[in-house]
């Protein structure tokens, strides 16, 4: 190990126009002289280039990069990245990213009834434009956990509430934007009544939603065929909540499906699970009511063409219907054949099946013990069937926002293949649909 004093010139501040230098310890590599007025001239041009990029408003940025910048953070073309849902009196809501899941949507929406039937598509929807969710829930921590992978980390939030405590009610609505109420039961319990769940409850959402000033979307989700002079009491009181809902939020948007079909419904999967039970499917009123089914996932789609469009589906009534009106008696020809069971029926007239259901009617509150909840003979529904639920003929439809409806065939009914008594490929013929005895 060896030490050298060693000598490099460092600059001094310049006096009287002349360069000076002074001695320091240095390097034993190199030794060089430094003028000092050049070197302050350098670090001004240093200062003042980084000022200018640092600035904005330089024309540095005037060249679009492949990665633009802003002080946002959102691109220098942000009209891509602007959701189109119009807010009153605040312009647009601002988004990032391209419409994924992992992007921002700008939507807060609380979705009141997700854990329902059509709940799980219209989160699936939301979630996949990259909307933040809150998922109001009652029932069991369980019951909302397959929602959860719908969307991005922590863009689906499951919060309990009660449906019955109005300060629960603004608690999972108070950072919304959006409001969509799917609530809706077609039955009576102990607890909740038909005029509870499908009126009441909506009236008191409307209400909230308006004194909470920063809902601009409210959905709310009817039926077809709901009108005051219906004879069924669950239709009697959804129109009573639609103008609830329009009286309390002006601005709603009310949606009225027809009967629903899809993987969870209610009506295909209790008729499937009958017939394989008891080898014969009950028509009720003969199956000569017309209904217009709808596949699931076309109503929770225009649902969403609702939310995206400029405004103009505030305020109106859809009636969204399937493209064909059938019978209740062509439906159930359409579940036989994709289940590849013979179709055998019993014809059930009104009277008949009203006699049938009414004693759960007449004890539901009678007796100190819950009753099971009714399958297909249903009093309501028995009512509800006595008049035809099809489109109204000047009403707005799919089509005013869109959207082509499914037919039911094919994939919107091909759920039912699991309750084949051979499996997926069973009953390609008429012959493998008799027993052997029938041959």
């Amino acid at each position: 190990m060896f030490m050298h004093s060693l000598t490099l010139f460092a600059p001094e501040i310049p006096s009287k126009g002349k360069s000076k230098s002074r001695k320091i310890k240095g390097s034993p590599f190199f030794s060089q002289s430094f003028s000092l007025a050049p070197i302050g001239k350098m670090q001004s041009t240093i200062r003042n280039t980084g000022r200018r990029f640092l600035d904005q408003s330089s024309p540095l940025y005037s060249v679009k990069s492949i990665y633009p910048l802003t002080s946002s953070g959102y691109g220098l073309d942000q009209s891509r990245y602007v959701s189109n849902i119009p807010v009153k009196g605040s312009g647009h809501i601002v988004r990032k990213g391209t419409g994924g899941r992992s992007s921002v949507s700008g939507i807060v929406a609380t979705v009141f009834g997700a854990t329902g039937f059509l709940g799980r598509y219209v989160v699936q929807k939301l979630a996949k434009m990259g909307t933040q969710v809150l998922v109001p829930f009652r029932g069991s921590e369980d019951s909302h956990r397959h929602l959860k992978l719908m969307g991005d980390l922590g863009q689906i939030v499951p919060m309990k509430y009660n449906p019955r405590d109005e300060s629960s009610i603004k608690a999972v609505m108070a950072k919304s934007n959006v409001v969509i109420n799917l609530i809706g039961r077609e039955y009576e319990t102990r607890n909740y009544s038909f005029e509870e769940v499908n009126h009441g409850m909506a009236e008191q959402l409307a209400l909230i939603a308006k004194e909470h000033g920063g809902i601009m979307r409210f959905v709310q989700m009817s039926c077809l065929g709901a009108s005051p002079s219906s004879p069924s009491r669950m239709l009697r009181a959804k129109a009573a909540a639609e103008e609830s809902v329009l009286r309390e939020f002006p601005m709603a948007t009310i949606m009225k499906p027809g009967t629903l079909i899809g993987t969870e419904d209610r009506i295909l999967n209790t008729w499937a699970r009958f017939a394989k039970s008891y080898g014969f499917l009950p028509l009720i009123g003969n199956g000569s009511t017309k209904i217009q089914p709808v596949y699931v996932i076309d109503v929770a789609s225009a649902i969403m063409a609702s939310l995206k469009d400029d405004g103009s589906s505030m305020g109106k009534t859809y009636e969204l219907g399937g493209p064909q009106v059938m019978t209740l008696h062509e439906l159930a020809e359409i579940m036989f054949d994709m289940i590849r069971e013979w179709p055998r029926y019993v014809k059930v007239p009104f009277p008949i099946a009203k006699a049938i259901a009414s004693p759960r009617d007449f004890l539901l509150k009678k007796v100190p013990f819950p009753l099971p909840n009714p399958q297909i003979f249903n009093l309501d529904q028995i009512n509800a069937l006595t008049e035809d639920a099809v489109i109204s003929p000047n009403a707005l439809t799919f089509q005013d926002l869109d959207i082509v409806p499914n037919e039911l065939k094919g994939y919107p009914v091909e759920f039912l293949i699991c309750y084949r008594k051979g499996g997926p490929n069973f009953g390609t013929t008429v012959s493998e649909k008799l027993k052997s005895s029938e041959l």
